[in-house]
C-alpha cells in the first residue's frame, strides 16, 4: 500500500484522467476504471454498482464473475451494497459475511472473498452508486486506503454523470421526490400557509471535482481559511467585554477548529490528491459525517457539528456563494425551509412574501419561534430529511395546527386546502370589520382587549386591530436577535419609536426576561454552568437584579424614551415583594440620577408585576397596595402549576387551561387583589384563545392581553357573552367540578350560538 492516501490517490486520479480522456465508450472506461483502483489499492476485488431504475446494478468489477455484470441487482437498502447507498456511509468489514446485512449472490462468485470495504459514490448529497473493494484475506482496511477510495469516489461521481450512466434525476431523488408526501412534525407556531420552499441556504453544487492547478487550488484555499478565521476573529471582538459564559466558549471552540491544523491539513491533503478545493472541503466534510454517526457523547457530537458548521462556512467563501435565500430575495410567496434557523435571520426575510417556516430541528422554546410567534408566521419543526423529500420550489401545504405539510399536492388537496385557507381569511376579515368597534358585553360591561408585542413592526398592528394597547411589550427581543448586548442608545430608539407609534394608547413594558426558554448566548453564568431545569432557575428578574447594570441600563432607557409621557413597567417572574421593591428602586435611583442632571422625566410611572410563580400569590396582600397593576403570566404559571414544561409535547394533555385547578387560582387571584386600585390583566395564549377567554370572563377578568391576530376574533366574542350568566355557569363548575369541564363549557357556548373554534 502505498504510503498515504494523498498519493495513493493522486497516483489513481492520474491515471483515471487518461482512461476518462480517451476516445473508448462508457462500459469499456468502466471496465478500465475498476483495474485502476483495485490496482492502486493492491485489492483483489474492485467492483463499482450505480443506481439506475431504482436499483443498484453492478456496472464493472475486477475480480468478480464477469457474468454477473448487469445481471446482479439489489435494492437499496440490501445487502452491503445497498446499506452503503441508504445510509451514504462507508463499511470496512474484515468478514463481510459476519455482518446482518450480509447477503450472499452465488452468480459472483465472491464466496472466497473475505474482507470487505465499500463506499458510497455521492452526488448532491445523495448516493448515486457504490464504490467496493474486497480481499481473500480477512483484515479490515486500514484508513488511508479508505480515505484514497472516498477520494476515488467524489471523482467518480463527476465523471459517471458526464458520461451520463446514471440518470440524473432517478439518482439524486428519492422516490418521495416525485410524487406527493406528507410529512409530519412538531407544530411550533401554528397557522396555515401555501407556498413554494424556498432553501435558506440554496446547495452547493459541486460542478469540478478534479484540479486542473493544483497550485491554484492550495491558494484558494489558503484564502478562504483567512477570510473564515478573520470572520471568527471579528464575531469575538464584537462580543461585548466581561460578559463571558457560554457565548465565549463557543466562540472559543469555533477558534479552536478554525485554526486546527490537523483539519486544515486533512483538506490540503485532499487537494494534494487531485481534488479542486470546494471537493477537498467537501471530501473531509463526508468524513466528519460519518464519524459523527458514531459518536454517542453528546457533547462530543456538539463539537463536530461545530467542525460541521465551520465546513459549511468555508466551502461558502472559497465557492463564493455567501448569500441566503433572504440576500437573494423572494420572487414569490415561499415557505421556508432550513435545518435551524436565527431570530436576526428569519427578520432579514420579506414578511410579505415569507408564508411560513418548516425546520429540520427546532424547538418550542427556539428564538426563532418566539419572533415567528410575533409576526404571525406559522412553524413546523422536527421534520426529518428535508433535503430527501422536497425540492427548491415545489408547491408546499403547510398545516402547522396539525402539524404537517404536504409537498407537491394533488389538485384537489390543494383545492380543498385552498378552501379550507379562504374560509380562514373570511373570518379575518370578518374581525377587521370590528376594528373600531369597542368590546362591551351583552350586558354592557367594557372589556379591555389589549395586544403583545416585541418588535417594532408589530406596531402597526395597535390601529389594524383596533386594540386598546400594548399590554406586554417584551423587550427581550431586541436582546434575541443582537449578537452582543444592546447599547443604551439603541434601547432607547427603540422604546421611543414605540412609545411614538402608540400615540394615546398605553405600552406596558416589561423589563428583559431572558433565561429559561429565552437563553442568551452572550449573557449567561459566570461560571458557565449548565441548569438541570432552567424554567426554575436563573432567568427574568433574577438576572436583572444580579446583573445590576443591566436593569440600570434599560431603566435609564425607558425613562428617556418616556419623557413627557406616561411610562408603564413590568418586572417578569417576581416571587417574593422585595424583588419587585428592590427592581422598583434601580428604576427610582435611575430616575434620580436624571433629574439631577436636569433631563426631562416621565409624567408618571405605573409599576407593574407578572404573576407567574404561585408564590407570589399568597402575598399578594403585601404586594398589592405597591401596584398599579398586575399581569398575569398564564404560560410560565400553568407549567409550574401543573409541574409540566410546555415545551415537552409528552405533557401536551397534562398542560390544561380549563381545568379546573388552573381556574380556581386564577378566581383567588381576583379576590385577594379585589378593594386595590388594581388593573389586572391576563397576558399570554390562554387569553387569545375564544374557549379560554369565555372561561377568564366567567371568574371575573375584564381585561386581556392577546396576540394581535386573536384581538378580533376576542372582540367578536366579548359581545355575544353576558358576564352574569357566564358568571354563574363558572361558578357552579368551580364548585363541583364536571368530568370534563372544557367539555361542559363548549356544550355551554353552543347552545348559546357562540362558536368557540
Amino acid at each position: 500500500m502505498p504510503l498515504s492516501a494523498a498519493s495513493a490517490a493522486r497516483t489513481i486520479l492520474t491515471r483515471l484522467h487518461d482512461v476518462m480522456a480517451s476516445r473508448s465508450h462508457a462500459q469499456a472506461k468502466l471496465n478500465n476504471v475498476v483495474e485502476v483502483i483495485g490496482e492502486g489499492l493492491d485489492s483483489e476485488v474492485c467492483s463499482i454498482y450505480l443506481l439506475r431504475e431504482g436499483m443498484l446494478e453492478l456496472f464493472a468489477t475486477r475480480g468478480l464473475a464477469q457474468e454477473a455484470v448487469h445481471v446482479t441487482r439489489m435494492a437499496v437498502g440490501e445487502g452491503l451494497v445497498g446499506t452503503i447507498a441508504q445510509n451514504t456511509e462507508m463499511l470496512n468489514l474484515a468478514e463481510a459475511t459476519a455482518h446482518p446485512d450480509f447477503s450472499y449472490r452465488p452468480e459472483t462468485g465472491e464466496e472466497k472473498f473475505h474482507s470487505f470495504a465499500g463506499v458510497p459514490i455521492v452526488r448532491r448529497e445523495r448516493a448515486v452508486g457504490v464504490l467496493c473493494v474486497q480481499h481473500a484475506d480477512p483484515r479490515r482496511y486500514e484508513e488511508v486506503e479508505i480515505e484514497a477510495l472516498q477520494t476515488v469516489a467524489m471523482v467518480l461521481s463527476e465523471l459517471i454523470s458526464n458520461a451520463g450512466l446514471v440518470d440524473e434525476e432517478e439518482a439524486l431523488l428519492s422516490p418521495a421526490m416525485t410524487g406527493p408526501q406528507r410529512l409530519g412534525g412538531l407544530a411550533l407556531v401554528k397557522g396555515l400557509a401555501i407556498g413554494s420552499a424556498v432553501f435558506h441556504q440554496p446547495r452547493i453544487t459541486i460542478e469540478h471535482v478534479m484540479a486542473e492547478d493544483r497550485d491554484a487550488e492550495l491558494q484558494r484555499v489558503y484564502l478562504a481559511f483567512d477570510k473564515m478565521r478573520e470572520q471568527i476573529d471579528r464575531m469575538a471582538s464584537q462580543a461585548e467585554f466581561g460578559v463571558g459564559g457560554e457565548h465565549e466558549e463557543v466562540l472559543e471552540t469555533y477558534k479552536m477548529f478554525a485554526y486546527d491544523e490537523g483539519w486544515s491539513r486533512r483538506i490540503i491533503e485532499a487537494i494534494d490528491s487531485g481534488l479542486t478545493a470546494e471537493a477537498a472541503i467537501e471530501r473531509v466534510q463526508q468524513r466528519t459525517r460519518m464519524r459523527m454517526r458514531q459518536i454517542d457523547d453528546p457533547l462530543l457530537a456538539d463539537r463536530m457539528h461545530d467542525l460541521e458548521d465551520l465546513s459549511n462556512r468555508l466551502l461558502r467563501i472559497v465557492s463564493g456563494q455567501m448569500g441566503t435565500a433572504a440576500t437573494m430575495g423572494l420572487k414569490q410567496d415561499a415557505i421556508l425551509i432550513a435545518r435551524n434557523l436565527g431570530p436576526a435571520e428569519l427578520l432579514e426575510y420579506d414578511k410579505r412574501r415569507l408564508k411560513g417556516v418548516v425546520l429540520e430541528e427546532g424547538s418550542l422554546t427556539a428564538h426563532v419561534v418566539i419572533v415567528a410567534r410575533a409576526m404571525g408566521i406559522p412553524v413546523l419543526g422536527r421534520v426529518r430529511s428535508l433535503r430527501g423529500a422536497i425540492r427548491d420550489g415545489d408547491l408546499l401545504l403547510l398545516d402547522a395546527d396539525a402539524g404537517n405539510v404536504t409537498v407537491r399536492p394533488q389538485p384537489a388537496v390543494v383545492d380543498a386546502f385552498e378552501a379550507r385557507f379562504a374560509k380562514s381569511r373570511e373570518r379575518q376579515a370578518a374581525y377587521a370589520k370590528l376594528r373600531d368597534v369597542e368590546p362591551f358585553t351583552r350586558c354592557g360591561t367594557r372589556i379591555t382587549v389589549m395586544m403583545n408585542a416585541g418588535l417594532r413592526d408589530d406596531m402597526p398592528g395597535l390601529s389594524l386591530t383596533g386594540a386598546d394597547g400594548v399590554g406586554l411589550f417584551r423587550t427581550e427581543f431586541q436582546f434575541l436577535v443582537s449578537a452582543t448586548l444592546p447599547a443604551r442608545e439603541r434601547q432607547t430608539r427603540l422604546y421611543r419609536d414605540v412609545l411614538d407609534s402608540a400615540g394615546d394608547k398605553p405600552v406596558v413594558f416589561r423589563t428583559v426576561d431572558i433565561g429559561g426558554d429565552k437563553v442568551l448566548p452572550y449573557l449567561r453564568h459566570n461560571d458557565g454552568e449548565h441548569e438541570e431545569n432552567p424554567a426554575m432557575g436563573w432567568r427574568a428578574l433574577r438576572v436583572a437584579l444580579e446583573r445590576e447594570g443591566l436593569l440600570k441600563v434599560q431603566a435609564r432607557s425607558l425613562l428617556e424614551a418616556a419623557a413627557g409621557r406616561t411610562l408603564n413597567v413590568m418586572f417578569p417572574m417576581v416571587t417574593e415583594p422585595w424583588e419587585f421593591d428592590a427592581a422598583r428602586a434601580v428604576f427610582e435611583s435611575q430616575r434620580a440620577y436624571l433629574k439631577g442632571q436636569k433631563k426631562l422625566l416621565p409624567e408618571a410611572i405605573r409599576y407593574g408585576a407578572m404573576l407567574e410563580v404561585p408564590a407570589l400569590a399568597e402575598q399578594l396582600d403585601v404586594l398589592a397596595p405597591k401596584l398599579s397593576f398586575l399581569s398575569i403570566g398564564t404560560n410560565d404559571l400553568t407549567q409550574f402549576l401543573f409541574a409540566a414544561d410546555r415545551a415537552n409535547p409528552k405533557l401536551a394533555e397534562r398542560y390544561d387551561w380549563l381545568s379546573p385547578a388552573i381556574l380556581r387560582f386564577l378566581k383567588r387571584v381576583m379576590q385577594s387583589v379585589a378593594g386595590h386600585n388594581v388593573d389586572v390583566t391576563v397576558c399570554g395564549e390562554m387569553g387569545g384563545r375564544r374557549l379560554e377567554a369565555l372561561a377568564l370572563m366567567g371568574i371575573g377578568i375584564r381585561r386581556l392581553s392577546i396576540t394581535p391576530a386573536s384581538v378580533g376574533p376576542i372582540k367578536e366574542l366579548v359581545r355575544k357573552v353576558d358576564l352574569e350568566e357566564i358568571g354563574a355557569a363558572m361558578n357552579g363548575w368551580l364548585a363541583a367540578p364536571p368530568r370534563d369541564l372544557r367539555a361542559a363549557l363548549t356544550t355551554w357556548a353552543q347552545e348559546r350560538g357562540i362558536d368557540c373554534d
